[in-house]
């Protein structure tokens, strides 16, 4: 990894594959959606999750992944974050709506870099810090559509236990990622994306069961062949494939420049239901669009830019 070269070419390769994962993201929204009709949402995420861990399985055995004499907590700690984060977005979206849980969530971008500041005592580059501010506003825009000042209005108006859940959504997301930078080269790729796995399981099945007693959701379920799918195809797309590919390649960028890589979601998911269902995407939504890209862009040049300058 001395080469520049190799260096260049892992720093784009990583940059990539997270695209990939946020596309698979972002292909899910209208499947999750239309499965969340017949089945309570902590049984939802604790059947994909099973799912995946199932499919895992023969090959965690195979590559005879030890658990033993390792000190599992900080993969816990990762597992839960990983839960939480799942939770309190599916909880956040019975009581907000789409627009807003939109913006609360890619406001992980922001948080993500005073994390790192604070967890890892490294910080963001100059041009990292411009294109976040970039594109935070470019997801306001894309989020908001031609009412992006009411969407900030209703936001300060009408905050409510749904956004509260959405916001915390982002904090964890942002811990999550973060965390997976910090464990990434600390433990053995199997193991660390197993325990993700069975940890997401087990926390998500057993809130099923404290929802329903505490009357906060019901345990519901309708097998339908459009659940089979939405569970099948969530679970090895947007679980298996993703967690897998996170955990792996996460660490080669920085966790700020993941975060604006991960910002994409709402473009693809934008591009998605205008293929899928015709929604149309506003002059402000384009542009918002726009401005997510230039901030990836930033991203990239400023601090090349502005070293160039100085050597000049």
């Amino acid at each position: 990894m001395n080469n520049p070269s190799e260096k260049f070419h892992q720093k784009y390769k990583g940059e990539l594959i997270l695209l990939l994962i946020t596309l698979l993201w972002s292909a899910t929204f209208v499947i999750v959606k239309e499965s969340l009709n017949n089945i309570s949402s902590m049984l939802f995420v604790g059947f994909r999750f099973l799912i995946a861990g199932i499919i895992l399985l023969p090959v965690i055995l195979r590559k005879k992944v030890r658990f033993k004499n390792v000190n599992l907590k900080l993969p816990i700690i990762l597992g839960i974050l990983l839960f939480l984060g799942f939770a309190t977005q599916t909880i956040g979206l019975r009581f907000t709506s789409a627009t807003k849980s939109a913006f609360l969530t890619g406001s992980a971008v922001i948080i993500i870099p005073i994390l790192q500041t604070i967890i890892e005592k490294k910080k963001p580059k100059s041009g990292a810090v411009i294109g976040v501010v970039i594109v935070l506003i470019g997801i306001l825009l894309l989020s908001g559509g031609n009412s992006f000042f009411t969407l900030l209005e209703d936001l300060v108006a009408n905050f409510n236990f749904g956004d509260g859940m959405t916001l915390l959504c982002a904090l964890f997301f942002a811990l999550y990622v973060v965390y997976l930078d910090v464990l990434s080269n600390q433990y053995n790729f199997w193991l660390l994306l197993m325990i993700q796995i069975i940890v997401t399981t087990v926390l998500a099945f057993m809130f099923a069961v404290i929802f329903d007693i505490i009357d906060f959701e019901i345990i519901k379920i309708n097998f339908t062949s459009q659940l089979g799918f939405g569970i099948i195809y969530t679970a090895i797309f947007a679980t298996l494939v993703t967690t897998a590919l996170q955990t792996k390649y996460q660490n080669l960028v920085t966790p700020t420049k993941a975060g604006i890589v991960y910002s994409f979601e709402p473009i693809f998911a934008a591009i998605i239901a205008y293929l899928a269902i015709g929604e149309r995407i506003t002059t402000f939504g384009f542009i918002g669009a726009a401005l997510i890209f230039i901030g990836l862009i930033i991203s990239e040049i400023f601090d090349e830019f502005k070293n160039l300058r100085k050597s000049v």
